[in-house]
């Protein structure tokens, strides 16, 4: 084998390690971003239904309210009491 065959080798061996380094650099950062949204929707569904609970707040469960509990978590739910309150819905 030749030096110039030996450096094409490891030229290319540092472009595909790179590459990968990359490429899983940003899964971990899709996948953090992920974990942080399923985790919001989680806990709006959760305190959706803790709040249905409460005797004098009666927000229906449907799939509008179900919608902004999930991409709104608490803040969602929040809104939810809110516009019940003042007599949206």
């Amino acid at each position: 084998m030749q030096i110039w065959d030996m450096m094409v080798l490891v030229v290319i061996g540092t472009f595909i390690i790179a590459l990968g380094l990359f490429g899983i650099k940003m899964l971990l950062k899709i996948g953090r971003g992920s974990l942080k949204i399923i985790f919001n929707m989680v806990l709006g569904f959760i305190f959706l239904f803790i709040v249905n609970l409460l005797p004098f707040v009666e927000i229906p469960v449907n799939i509008l309210t179900v919608l902004v509990a999930g991409f709104g978590g608490i803040v969602g739910v929040g809104v939810l009491i809110i516009t019940k309150s003042l007599g949206f819905f």
